[in-house]
């Protein structure tokens, strides 16, 4: 299958069984088509982006105890993984000229966010709250507008939003824990893992497009659009060492907690 055939079946289909559905054929780049850049993505009618604030809040960890909380807590996930997946697609599309090795690698993580949305889609089902039966949000999908390039994408998506998800993987592990659900932290010690090599996979893309000379720091935070900014990649807490096995150096690493540490 072509990629920017992939990329669109991901974006222009309403069915959420199409966007998930995997592709175990390899992927040509042949044809890459003209840079598209969609405002939305296709949704069926029940996970079309909601208005600003109807969507649900995360619940507070405290009350993991009820079964819905948790189900709305996987609902709110599975959205995040359902965006990450159609802003991967968009730069598909967006950006024909990347290098192609980038782009199949791109399509490589997706396959990954596809599991990640039917993981915590089933697991909501499986708590009492079909996937689509809440409101969603576009908070990751609006972001991904600002992106001008492919260093902006890996600044903004793989080194902060999935950065962010290296602690709150680890935090969300533990609430479900906390709670008394091991299948729900069993998935997040999953994509947890996943998380590593997605953070590690925009890295080394993030180093080998940099201006020469110019170090992966202030690449990094030259190509962040406001409001995203090096602390919005950390969660409630810190952890060195899923960074340091993504391939941060220990100098990004205290770069990055030094800016967490002033908030």
């Amino acid at each position: 299958m072509e990629l920017r055939t992939f990329a669109e079946q991901v974006l222009l289909s309403e069915s959420l069984e199409t966007k998930l559905q995997s592709q175990r054929e390899p992927f040509t780049d042949t044809a890459p088509g003209e840079a598209t850049r969609l405002s939305e993505p296709r949704r069926s009618p029940d996970l079309v982006f909601a208005p600003r604030r109807a969507a649900p809040a995360m619940p507070h960890p405290s009350t993991f105890v009820d079964p819905r909380k948790r189900a709305i807590a996987h609902h709110i996930l599975a959205n995040h993984e359902l965006q990450a997946l159609e802003v991967m697609a968009w730069v598909l599309l967006a950006f024909p000229e990347a290098p192609t090795e980038f782009r199949r690698g791109l399509a490589a993580v997706m396959a990954d966010e596809q599991r990640h949305t039917r993981m915590h889609a089933d697991q909501a089902a499986a708590l009492g709250i079909r996937f689509g039966e809440l409101p969603v949000n576009c908070y990751i999908w609006k972001k991904s507008q600002q992106f001008q390039s492919v260093l902006d994408y890996l600044a903004g998506l793989p080194l902060t939003f999935e950065g962010r998800n290296l602690d709150h993987t680890l935090e969300f592990e533990r609430y479900f824990e906390d709670a008394g659900d091991p299948k729900s932290a069993a998935i997040m010690k999953t994509i947890h893992r996943d998380e590593i090599h997605h953070v590690a996979f925009g890295l080394e893309w993030l180093k080998r497009l940099k201006p020469a000379g110019q170090s992966d720091w202030d690449t990094y935070v030259a190509h962040l659009h406001w409001p995203l900014r090096p602390d919005k990649s950390v969660g409630d807490t810190f952890n060195v060492e899923p960074r340091l096995a993504a391939g941060m150096s220990p100098e990004f690493v205290e770069r990055l907690r030094a800016d967490f540490n002033k908030e």
